[in-house]
């Protein structure tokens, strides 16, 4: 997707911006004019950021700052340093000495003295002057340091060395600079070798604290993955070995082609106007493409709404796009480096593979140049052949440049030529390195070339904080989370997951599936419905059999039913098992979505998979298993299940008074029973025997897979739930599942699964025991919810404006409404919709709660006083308005990240 043309030809010149003329006039015989450089600075850069509104590209802008910063500070310089003075100068270092500033970077300047004796008598000017530029509004990062100390400190930080090598005299002896650039070449610190070995590893680090993806939601087009330090770290390493200036002298040396050059610089000024454009907004220093700054920005550039695709999600593609790009290039390009530079000379004897592709000192090469010409298939071949060879490192970079440069060929005729289908399928079946290999196909830009499909969502983000990542992105980890499944090294992470997936008879299939689920998003409508389309379309391609190609589209179509299924229904209700498991039809079928679920789940966001999310699965899973064993013609129903949970709860209860137990259970009700295990029931039956008869409450909390359950026994009153819901948001917990019943008794028997704010499980008894002490003394009157500060909602909540909705339906089954309310999560949301229960006479049954990033979904089953369903319309849009008027109430946002 090409960006809209928004940048103008402007002219203008320095002068523009900086008048050194009027300036020296106007100072001319002032001692200290403060004001007049604080005006010259805020009136350059007002005017940069004129120019840039009006079209100038950041490619001129950023080095016309630098160029202003230069004649400030020389100015600045002279009224504290004399000029002929041979033994001291002024020295621009790290990005200002590549004469790149944008409005908001430091200026990191470098004082340069000949030998230590010479400061003393310049202490008192250089504190002066260094004083005086923050007067005036400078940020600036200083050094001060003789050529020995240049020399010392570059020996024993390559980033000393780096920013040294990147210096320019602003001001002062040339002869003196010259010294410090000779003393600190790479023929006396960090020969080029080693300063190479260095930048690399540097960059891995760099990578690894981003997660080593440029998809993240908030990216930082600074320092994160393909990103502009990407791109700095090639200048470095040619720069130390080659003496190139420019990145045009890597045309020359013959590590690239003019068309890779100017990919080069079109993805530079591409990044470069945006951390412009960011520093502008800002009025500081920000790299990060913050949700804050990203509509803004798709506005500045010209990015409009369209039907099917906002306007923001236009311009994240093309940055996402644009940081693969340089990704690719470099890896190629560091890759070139380590033979230029750290393999020059070494023997190199290409061992064969096969006749189109060598082993050339562990990396991948084809056999001769003309190979994808000869072979269009081996465009693929390559991705088997390493996934076949884990001694392999990479594909040699003269071989990746080949591959971009033919992936043209990729046509229709390519991809319906048997060779490329069988080797495609084949990949997908290798024991293997299908991960690696699918993230390299799409990093080379062939999987988007075999899959025109895929082509369509490489780079597309989707606008909330559900999905973490990019589409393309995530579909590879949904693939990623599958492997993992059959790969025996990472059994211990989803143990019951693994031994199903170690039933499946043919994982390719899933591995299609899970290419394909989302690959319909962004197009408008069912992106489930046109997915299982396209995922036909590939399997008859592939001429995979019609038993085959069945499973792979009805996974396709219905790869939300049990997570929809899981986290809005009672997994515990036989009915709503018994729909499912006619929705799924047998065990096979049930197997495979339930690792495509969990998968996907894994893939869509960190925070997203947790305990809970994988106990309501398993929950799903096995009674699903259950009812397709027994048969779909005889379902179990509700008095059959209640029956089998009493059964198994008696034997746990065994030596207890049955009578007494009758007594308990006959206050409890049958709903109680159909939510709850036979382990829960006995727990719950023995603390009530156990309890004295007095009003207070009765908690319970108990670590369990998924969870920590609380259990509230109180008689019960209106306000219960907005009073429980208010005390775990003031202690800081998620709630993920409620489960509220009121018995045939009066009293309420309250099921709460929690867990911390940020998803992990509760740890400690102490933690435990100020839960249950906090619920019981509120709930039982001894203490009312501590009326503490509401916690404020993350920043990043407030850029997603999800309208709240309020919907109705019948479950009539159970004789209840089901009410689901869809709004922007908040902390406190659970009590804030409580209160307003209460206020609209609302009895709550049950709820099942669902996050999904910014996004609440929550389902709750509710009567009125008379534990009637709400049937007539003017009492469900009284209870609708009640809600949006109490949910739509002003919210305070988290400034912080």
């Amino acid at each position: 997707m090409q960006a809209p043309s928004v940048v103008k030809a402007v002219e203008f010149s320095d002068r523009d911006i900086f008048d050194g003329h009027a300036f020296d006039a106007d100072t001319a015989g002032i001692d200290r004019p403060l004001s007049a450089f604080q005006d010259a600075l805020n009136s350059g850069t007002d005017t940069l950021a004129r120019l840039f509104h009006e079209g100038l590209t950041a490619a001129e802008l950023v080095p016309a700052r630098a160029r202003l910063i230069d004649q400030l500070l020389v100015r600045a310089w002279l009224r504290f340093v004399a000029a002929e003075d041979p033994s001291i100068a002024l020295v621009a270092v790290g990005g200002y000495g590549r004469g790149e500033l944008h409005p908001g970077s430091d200026i990191d300047i470098m004082i340069l003295l000949d030998r230590e004796v010479a400061l003393g008598a310049r202490q008192e000017a250089i504190g002066g002057f260094l004083t005086f530029l923050w007067d005036v509004g400078l940020e600036v990062g200083q050094s001060l340091r003789t050529l020995e100390d240049c020399v010392a400190q570059a020996k024993d930080d390559v980033t000393v060395a780096t920013n040294l090598m990147e210096a320019r005299l602003i001001v002062g002896p040339e002869p003196l600079f010259q010294q410090m650039r000779i003393a600190t070449g790479p023929d006396r610190v960090w020969s080029s070798g080693d300063f190479f070995k260095a930048k690399r590893a540097e960059q891995v680090r760099r990578h690894q604290r981003f997660h080593d993806t440029a998809y993240n939601l908030e990216p930082n087009v600074k320092e994160g993955p393909g990103n502009l330090r990407d791109l700095q770290t090639i200048g470095w390493v040619a720069k130390r070995h080659f003496g190139a200036e420019t990145l045009h002298d890597l045309v020359a040396h013959g590590f690239l082609t003019d068309g890779e050059y100017e990919t080069l610089i079109r993805s530079q000024n591409f990044l470069w106007r945006i951390r412009f454009a960011l520093h502008v907004l800002t009025g500081r220093r920000e790299d990060r493409l913050l949700f804050d700054h990203q509509r803004q920005l798709a506005e500045w550039f010209g990015y409009r709404d369209e039907p099917h695709s906002l306007a923001i999600e236009q311009f994240m593609q093309r940055y996402y796009r644009t940081v693969m790009q340089l990704s690719r290039l470099n890896e190629m390009l560091l890759q070139l480096f380590e033979e230029a530079i750290l393999l020059q000379g070494a023997p190199t004897d290409p061992q064969p593979i096969n006749r189109r592709f060598q082993n050339n000192r562990g990396y991948l090469e084809v056999s001769q140049g003309q190979v994808f010409l000869r072979y269009p298939f081996a465009l693929l071949e390559l991705f088997l052949i390493m996934a076949q060879h884990p001694e392999l490192k990479g594909v040699r970079a003269s071989t990746i440049r080949l591959i971009r440069e033919h992936t043209h060929l990729m046509d229709e005729k390519f991809r319906n030529d048997v060779r490329a289908k069988s080797l495609f399928m084949e990949f997908l079946r290798q024991p293997l390195g299908i991960t690696t290999e699918l993230r390299r196909m799409n990093a080379y830009g062939v999987l988007a070339a075999y899959l025109p499909e895929f082509a369509r969502i490489t780079g597309r983000m989707q606008y909330d904080l559900f999905h973490t990542y990019t589409v393309d992105q995530h579909t590879l980890f949904v693939v990623r989370n599958l492997r993992r499944l059959y790969l025996p090294r990472f059994h211990h992470e989803l143990p019951q997951h693994s031994e199903v997936m170690a039933r499946i008879a043919k994982p390719e299939l899933l591995y299609i599936a899970a290419l394909y689920h989302d690959i319909a998003k962004g197009r408008g409508g069912d992106h489930s419905q046109m997915g299982a389309v396209d995922a036909e379309h590939f399997c008859r391609r592939h001429i995979l059999s019609e038993f085959d190609t069945r499973l792979v589209v009805w996974l396709v179509r219905n790869h939300l039913l049990m997570s929809v299924t899981a986290q809005k229904q009672d997994p515990n209700d036989p009915q709503v098992v018994h729909d499912f498991a006619k929705q799924v039809g047998d065990q096979m079928y049930l197997d495979h979505l339930y690792l495509l679920t969990a998968a996907d789940i894994r893939g869509t966001n960190p925070k997203l998979w947790n305990s809970w999310k994988e106990a309501l699965l398993r929950e799903l899973y096995l009674g699903t298993r259950r009812a397709l064993r027994r048969g779909l013609a005889n379902p179990m129903d509700r008095d059959d299940r209640i029956r089998e949970v009493q059964a198994e709860a008696r034997l746990r209860l065994k030596g207890l008074d049955a009578a007494r137990v009758d007594s308990v259970w006959g206050g409890f009700g049958n709903d109680y029973f159909l939510r709850h295990t036979a382990e829960e029931v006995a727990w719950h039956t023995r603390a009530v025997l156990k309890k004295a008869d007095d009003d207070r409450a009765l908690v319970l909390a108990k670590p369990q897979p998924g969870g920590t359950h609380l259990f509230i026994y109180k008689r019960d009153r209106d306000n219960l739930f907005a009073t429980t819901t208010a005390v775990l948001d003031q202690l800081g917990l998620t709630v993920v599942d409620a489960r509220i019943i009121t018995g045939r008794s009066g009293y309420t028997l309250d099921s709460y699964v929690v867990l911390e704010a940020d998803g992990t499980p509760i740890e400690g008894r102490g933690r435990l025991r100020e839960i249950v002490g906090r619920l019981q003394r509120a709930l039982s009157g001894e203490q009312a919810p501590t009326a503490q500060a509401p916690r404020r909602m993350p920043r990043r909540l407030k850029h997603f404006t999800t309208a709240t909705t309020v919907s109705f339906d019948r479950d009539e089954t159970n004789q209840r409404t089901v009410l689901e309310i869809i709004t922007v999560d908040r902390p406190g949301l659970l009590s804030r919709i409580g209160r307003a229960f209460v206020a609209a006479g609302v009895r709550l049954q049950n709820a099942r709660i669902a996050t999904l990033g910014e996004r609440v979904e929550d389902v709750f089953f509710v009567t009125d006083q008379n534990n009637e369903p709400f049937r007539d319309p003017d009492s469900q849009s009284h209870i609708r308005e009640m809600l949006i008027a109490t949910l739509d109430e002003s919210i305070d946002i988290d400034a912080g990240p």
